[in-house]
């Protein structure tokens, strides 16, 4: 797969995703305990998060590293911040609907992601064989 292909398809799989949430947004009730509604509000806003930040993340290292000759090195970096972004929104969501955010444990799920993508990024082997 190339790269423009790649970001191609993310760019359409975050729209159709950004499309499916405002769908579920304003054709589910929330007051409903329907698990499937919760699910796929969750779900849709999760992928669309995901597809946004990746596609952003990683127009923005290709702009500010200009010289760089390996881009799609940054392929999988920004795919995997994407993932942690999502997982922390979605969580911070899910801990607000049961009025369980405060800005202490807000901060400690902040300062945790954090962490696993330091943690993530230490261990990563930096060999050629990868990028190529």
């Amino acid at each position: 797969m190339t790269l423009r292909l790649y970001l191609f398809l993310m760019f359409i799989g975050s729209l159709l995703s950004w499309t499916i949430w405002i769908f579920v947004l304003l054709n589910i009730s929330p007051l409903s305990d329907n698990l499937i509604g919760l699910i796929s509000f969750y779900l849709s806003l999760f992928m669309a998060i995901v597809g946004t930040f990746s596609v952003v993340g990683f127009l923005i290292k290709h702009l500010s590293m200009k010289n760089d000759e390996v881009v799609f090195r940054h392929v999988r970096r920004t795919f995997r911040q994407g993932i942690l972004l999502g997982l922390a929104v979605i969580l911070i969501l899910i801990l607000l609907s049961q009025g369980l955010l405060f800005w202490w444990n807000a901060i400690i799920l902040i300062i945790f992601f954090i962490f696993v993508e330091l943690i993530i990024f230490s261990n990563y082997k930096h060999s050629n064989s990868n990028y190529v």
